[in-house]
């Protein structure tokens, strides 16, 4: 794999146009991410008046935001083709320092070629005391699907393939909003459980959200193969017949640094958490039933 760009570009770019037609059917992580990004920037005391919604999908973010002036990017031209609308890629934004006071982001920072890089230059376009908002699906994802694609693999041919892109975990994604600049960084978890009755079903979620595999190196997965990854996963089955898989969504809040903003307090100082004081399930609550 090519450690320096591990996803193919333009291959995300043709997955997300051809699922922009029925995205609305399969975005439902994505929903839910708005939904937690919302409560975060009801928190927030201020008004902001330019703001960019990076990687918008089918705008649904931007439409619920009170802000004069809205930019959306996404990858996906078909996705991006809207008023005041840029095809990009989030590590490769097109925006002057200072352009913007608000960046939100929900459901694409998981599968960026340069992560840091994307930080640096969302926070470079951010002006002083500007604030990101961003939530994404984390590495502790889809455990029971990667263990049964590769149970699948071994089956089918004696070998494994990847199968599920590399993710950022909580502690890396925390790290990251520190080492590109960002003031005051908080970074949190939760974990959706979503119950499937196939692994067939599941897939068609992950294309119909235009989340399929963008590896720049990849393998067919085979008819058998997926047949008997099929078998593996409906051995974990619970007593009604539906499997429960799990997806970590990770939430990053950083500030562009200003002069006048309050010092942090020390490491280990706080005594609640931002989940709960946002009155948010606790990790491992049942998310929605899939088909």
């Amino acid at each position: 794999m090519d450690a320096a760009e591990p996803f193919d570009r333009r291959l995300r770019r043709t997955r997300r146009d051809r699922a922009a037609a029925g995205f609305a059917e399969h975005g439902f992580l994505r929903d839910h991410m708005i939904e937690e990004l919302l409560a975060r920037l009801g928190t927030v005391n201020r008004q902001f008046g330019r703001m960019l919604d990076l990687g918008c999908a089918n705008g649904t973010l931007a439409g619920q935001i009170d802000a004069p002036f809205i930019v959306s990017t996404d990858a996906g031209a078909t996705f991006a083709r809207r008023p005041l609308g840029v095809q990009c890629d989030e590590d490769r934004l097109p925006f002057a320092d200072g352009s913007f006071d608000l960046v939100m982001s929900a459901g694409v920072l998981h599968a960026v070629n340069d992560l840091p890089g994307a930080l640096t230059m969302i926070r470079r376009a951010l002006r002083p005391d500007g604030l990101f908002l961003a939530a994404f699906i984390g590495g502790n994802s889809l455990m029971r699907t990667r263990q049964a694609l590769l149970q699948g693999d071994v089956a089918a041919t004696g070998g494994a393939a990847a199968r599920v892109a590399p993710m950022v975990d909580v502690q890396a994604a925390g790290d990251l909003l520190r080492r590109t600049g960002f003031a005051l960084p908080v970074v949190d978890s939760e974990t959706l459980k979503i119950r499937y009755a196939s692994l067939p079903a599941l897939l068609e979620d992950i294309r119909g959200a235009g989340e399929a595999h963008v590896l720049k190196v990849r393998a067919p997965l085979s008819r058998m193969a997926l047949a008997a990854a099929a078998v593996q996963f409906e051995r974990l089955a619970d007593a009604d017949g539906r499997i429960a898989e799990e997806v970590e969504i990770i939430y990053m809040t950083g500030w562009s640094p200003s002069p006048d903003q309050p010092q942090p307090l020390r490491r280990g100082s706080p005594r609640v958490s931002l989940a709960t004081a946002l009155g948010r399930k606790d990790e491992g609550d049942s998310g929605p039933e899939r088909r």
